[in-house]
This record gives structure tokens, sequence and C-alpha cells, in this order.
């Protein structure tokens, strides 16, 4: 068998189609020999990420061994699979990947996708976790990450993105994803009130429990609150990814500390590289969004590309009056989209545009469209 790097190299990122079927089939396979923490769910559209690592940190913090599942990664691999603090080490990861071939057996590890065969990597990974934080990939209801049990699902604020998988308004995203719901969910803060009474529809059905975040926070959290978004200068959208985790903790009946979350901070969420450069790893216009909201103070150079499938231009109406200019950036990936087709689009708009070729010490940069743009990015800066 080949070793975990090209095992997974020869596994395609992404498909035009997907088998819901093949997940759950292997999952009774193998379940009765995968470990059972108490998983927590996250869901929705943005801010899973940083919600995960807020939680799991805080969790962790409180004296739990603790693993975080998130994607996708940014510069390596192994950023996906956090465990007690830490991203997972390359031979831990070679060890669990012999183990799982062994499990699933060839013909079915060859025929799991990158994202369904991962899951399980990480469940293995995660033998000695109390607590498992485990992000949705794409949806909910049918992503890899489903087929568990789970203690709790949380939902961040839930949009319009992956249309051709999800459907085309909000009704059917929130439906796809809030059918992911068990026993107990919590919302956090929604753009679209609909999505509240669409999980309580769904719960319903399925005898299960909604809260609202913020039910279950009193004067002293958001006094807390306040104290470690200072403390870690959080933007507000992080401000409300960190009152979802701390639901999540109240739920559990935790007690945390203000202290519970240094060092939880996620790379690439507005993170500062430089004196003027920020990045971000926002890709829709619910990022675009919160990024204005933050930065409306002054212009930036957008260092910028996107997928065919992204609402690239509506990403740019919202951006444009922080965007100096654009310089486009080169991702070298076959869902890019076309460069005559965003040039165009940026023609429409009225925004210059240009190739990015270097920074320059005397602008602002905002690098922004996927966690591809500022992984390529952070190749051609570091190098």
């Amino acid at each position: 068998m080949k070793n975990i790097k090209l095992f997974l190299d020869e596994k395609p990122l992404f498909y035009d189609e997907i088998d819901y079927e093949r997940m759950p089939k292997a999952y009774n396979i193998i379940k009765s020999q995968l470990p059972k923490p108490n998983i927590i769910h996250i869901i929705g559209t943005n801010g899973k990420g940083t919600t995960g690592r807020f939680l799991a940190t805080a969790l962790y913090n409180l004296g739990f061994s603790v693993g975080h599942y998130t994607s996708p990664h940014i510069v390596e691999f192994n950023e996906r699979i956090w465990i007690d603090g830490k991203n997972v080490d390359n031979d831990s990861l070679e060890i669990v990947h012999k183990k799982l071939y062994k499990m699933l057996g060839a013909e079915l590890s060859e025929r799991l996708s990158y994202f369904e065969y991962t899951t399980f990597l990480a469940m293995l990974l995660f033998e000695n976790c109390k607590y498992v934080v485990m992000e949705a990939g794409l949806g909910g209801e049918h992503d890899a990450t489903a087929v568990f049990d789970k203690a709790l699902t949380l939902v961040t604020p839930v949009d319009i993105d992956h249309e051709s998988f999800l459907g085309n308004s909000i009704d059917d995203i929130a439906t796809t994803k809030l059918n992911a719901m068990q026993k107990h969910l919590i919302i956090g803060k929604q753009k679209f009130a609909k999505v509240y009474d669409i999980a309580q529809n769904i719960a319903y059905t399925k005898g299960a429990v909604v809260y609202k975040y913020e039910d279950l926070l009193d004067k002293d959290d958001i006094v807390k609150i306040m104290s470690v978004s200072k403390e870690l200068n959080l933007t507000h959208y992080l401000q409300d990814n960190l009152k979802l985790a701390i639901s999540a903790l109240k739920f559990l009946k935790l007690e945390y500390k203000t202290d519970s979350f240094k060092n939880s901070k996620l790379f690439g969420r507005l993170t500062p590289l430089d004196e003027n450069i920020l990045i971000d790893v926002g890709h829709n216009p619910l990022a675009a969004t919160s990024i204005l909201k933050e930065l409306d103070t002054k212009k930036y150079v957008l260092i910028y590309n996107s997928y065919k499938d992204k609402d690239y231009k509506k990403i740019l109406e919202i951006l444009k009056p922080i965007i100096l200019h654009v310089e486009i950036i080169d991702i070298d990936d076959e869902r890019a989209e076309s460069m005559s087709k965003l040039q165009s689009t940026l023609n429409i708009l009225e925004i210059q545009y240009s190739p990015f070729v270097k920074i320059n010490k005397d602008l602002s940069y905002l690098v922004f469209g996927s966690f591809s743009v500022v992984e390529k990015f952070l190749k051609v800066y570091g190098g």
C-alpha cells in the first residue's frame, strides 16, 4: 500500500457527483472498531473552523483530551486533525492509515473519497479523546461526518453556497444542513430568521431540542466574552463564533474561564501577515460582507481569484468600497474561473486590475478568495 501522502494525492479533492450511500455503508462495516467519543458536530456556511477551534481549545484547557477535525487545510494536511493543542504528526498519520486501510480493505479504501477516508482517519486518531469537535465539510445531512452519533450539533451562519450540491435557496440549503441534527442543536447568529423556523420543524419530526445560542448565555458570559474578545482582538464575526462555542460549554454544563481560550485563534481569519497584509480564507458573499464591516475605513489592494462555482461578481460588488484595485493571483486549479471571465466581470464592475507580481510596502493588501488563494500567496510571499 502507498504511504498516506501518495494515497491521498491520488484521490480527487472534489467531485461532480457524490455517492451519498458509500460513506454510511463503509461506516456500518467498521463502526464496531471505531472509538465513541462525545461528538460535537458543527454545520453551517461560514465560521465552522473558528467556532470549532474556540470550543476545542476551551475543552482542552479545561482538562479534557480533545480532537478537532476541520477542513480544508491551507498549507499541509496535518492542519485538519488537531489533538490536544497540536496538529497531528506524520508518524501518527502513517500508523493509523495502515490500520484503517486494513480495516476497510483495499477495494473500499480506494473507492472512498478524499474527505470520507480522512474522516475515518481522524476518528481513529481521536481514540483517546473525551470530546471531538467535528466540522461538516460541504453540507450536513449527507456529509461524511453525519454518520456518527452526536452529543450536540452547532449551527453557524447559513447562507447561499455550493448551490450545485445543496440547492439554490436558503430553504433548501438550511434543510440539507439541519437534517444532520440528532438530539440537541444550538443555532448561532443567523442572517436569515427562517433558519430557526426550519430547524424547529425538523426537530419536531426527529424529537430533537433546539436552542438559540443567546438563550444559553447570561450576563456573566457576556462580560467574559468581551474580555476574551479584547484579549484576542476578535473581529465582530469571530465574537459571534465565540458566543456559539461558549453556548456549547454552557449546554455541557462546563465552567470555563476567560483564559480557557488562549491560543485558540485560527490562522487565515483576517490574520495580519505583516504590517500591510491581511489574509482571509473566506470565499462567499457572507464572508465578504463580514470583511467589509470590519475594514470599511481604508482602501486595500485585493489579491484575488475565484472558483467557477462561486458568486464572485457578488463578492466583488460587496468589497468594491474598500478595493483600491485587484491583483489576480494564479491558483493553478481546474476549478478556477477563466481569466477572461474574471476580467470581464471586473470590467463590468469598473474595478481596475492587473496580475499579482509583488507586494508594495507602501500599500495595504487583503488576500481573499479561498483557501487556495491564501495557500498560493503564502508560497509566493514566503518564497
